[in-house]
């Protein structure tokens, strides 16, 4: 094992409670879903092909990860609860399997109490409406589970909620959808607008009654996918209390390399695949990169999203969500978890204080989470 978790080599750092990775689904995709010796996160697994690792967590100062609990959305919504409930699990036995350095966390308090222990807490979000089933039943199954957010949509939309990549279909939110928004308010979880068509954002941050999240977004002023967030949400979302966590996907980072997103989702279609189908995709888009070389998304580009962030919506409103093991592509100087503290060194030379930092890595997060905590009924 290349680092022991030492509450020592933590001190002076600023901790990231980071809010997106995928190493559940990069696992399963691995070796299945039962955990042999086939990788030890105690040791390096660059060799596998990862982002994420024991020792990386801790060079990177990740003191809290929500870990995501996804199924593709192409999966149908029967299937899709299934397999949710089998990545849940995934991450529970993680957790058992490491209890010298991770901690399963549902509350800001136990969030706190792990990192000062010296250990990664390790939260769980749901990375798709099509998750629950349509059904509030399952939802609250998940919460009980230790799911502290949801994400509306993959994607693809789910029969109640459009999402920012697919043919709109409900004009934002459908009733069910607004009914999910207050059992995810009633309940103390996450409403989480990653993924969704900003008619989406708009519908649900006009239906809760506690502030959301965007657990892994950038500036739509930016770069304009529409998986991005657009100024006037995000200054909504800030004047409700929200955190919009920044990403580092190439293509949610660089216009460039949204353009070729763009390009190579339209050649998936005309070749007859469906181009919001996340493994599908990934497999062409492996392919057409052959002949069409991807362009780059650099460090200093995901610090120019935070400083547009925070001249929108303010700088306790911003948080990070780097979807590490989510993407194939990587941000060059950020390509994997150790790597937080380059991006803060980044931002420290452009101006943010020691406090601002604290406030971007965790401080907002785990004041968001007391929020909608508070706001819970019961």
């Amino acid at each position: 094992m290349e680092e022991q978790a030492d509450p020592g080599s933590w001190s002076g750092r600023h901790l990231v409670v980071d809010g997106h990775n995928d190493l559940p689904w990069a696992l399963r995709e691995l070796v299945g879903t039962e955990l042999g010796p086939e990788v030890d996160l105690g040791a390096s697994t660059r060799d596998r092909g990862l982002h994420t690792d024991l020792p990386r967590l801790r060079r990177g100062g990740v003191g809290g990860q929500f870990w995501s609990v996804y199924v593709p959305s192409s999966t149908g919504e029967a299937r899709a609860v299934a397999t949710t409930l089998e990545q849940i699990d995934l991450v529970h036995r993680l957790v058992e399997r490491y209890a010298d350095h991770l901690t399963l966390a549902t509350t800001a308090a136990q969030v706190r109490e792990a990192m000062a222990r010296g250990r990664v807490a390790s939260l769980l979000g749901a990375e798709g409406g099509h998750s629950i089933g349509s059904s509030l039943g399952v939802l609250r199954m998940l919460h009980r589970l230790g799911v502290r957010y949801l994400t509306l949509t993959h994607n693809h939309n789910t029969p109640w909620a459009d999402s920012a990549t697919d043919v709109p279909e409900h004009g934002g939110l459908t009733d069910l959808g607004v009914r999910v928004v207050g059992e995810l308010n009633r309940l103390g979880m996450l409403v989480d607008l990653s993924h969704v068509a900003a008619t989406t954002m708009r519908d649900a941050l006009a239906a809760s009654t506690a502030p959301v999240l965007f657990s892994h977004s950038n500036a739509r002023a930016l770069c304009p996918s529409p998986r991005n967030v657009p100024d006037d949400v995000l200054a909504s979302m800030a004047a409700a209390g929200g955190v919009c966590m920044a990403t580092f996907v190439p293509q949610f980072v660089s216009p460039a390399c949204w353009r070729w997103q763009v390009e190579a989702r339209e050649a998936a279609q005309d070749a007859g695949l469906d181009p919001n189908d996340h493994p599908a995709m990934t497999r062409f888009a492996g392919s057409w990169e052959q002949h069409h070389p991807r362009p780059v998304a650099t460090l200093p580009e995901v610090a120019d999203h935070l400083d547009h962030l925070r001249a929108v919506a303010g700088v306790g409103h911003l948080g990070l969500g780097g979807d590490f093991d989510g993407t194939e592509q990587v941000v060059v100087g950020l390509e994997d978890v150790s790597t937080y503290p380059a991006l803060l060194a980044e931002l420290r030379d452009r101006g943010w204080s020691g406090a601002d930092l604290d406030a971007l890595t965790h401080g907002n997060v785990l004041r968001l989470l007391q929020d909608v905590e508070d706001a819970a009924e019961g």
